[in-house]
């Protein structure tokens, strides 16, 4: 059942990733992939500040942070866009997306955390 609820999970994480990817952005940075792997980092802080504080299954767990949370972030998408920027020797521009993206994602899942006191 685990791996039935993981699989769901991630099936609905990754069609809203690929919704978001479809979004028009005119960027000559991967913005699309910031925003979902900040997205995703708030979703998971979220869920794991609510699961902290409200008694939930370990099956609800697997389905929401490693199904849903992992279906929908894209760090090897950001991994193979910094290579290719570090390959195309845009050492600037890949330092910058790195910075961004460990930042933000912490601040993300720091940020859901703390807007989950609020629900419970």
């Amino acid at each position: 059942m685990s791996f039935v609820l993981v699989g769901i999970g991630g099936a609905i994480g990754a069609v809203c990733r690929y919704g978001i990817g479809l979004i028009s952005a005119e960027w000559n940075f991967p913005i699309k992939t910031l925003l979902i792997n900040f997205i995703g980092s708030f979703l998971i802080g979220l869920f794991a500040g609510l699961f902290e504080r409200v008694n939930v299954s370990h099956n609800t767990k697997l389905f929401t942070q490693v199904g849903l949370c992992g279906g929908f972030t894209t760090f090897s998408a950001f991994s193979l866009e910094n290579l290719t920027m570090i390959e195309n020797k845009e050492y600037g521009k890949a330092s910058l997306y790195i910075f961004i993206s460990v930042i933000s994602c912490i601040l993300g899942v720091w940020l859901g955390k703390s807007l989950s006191k609020v629900f419970a």
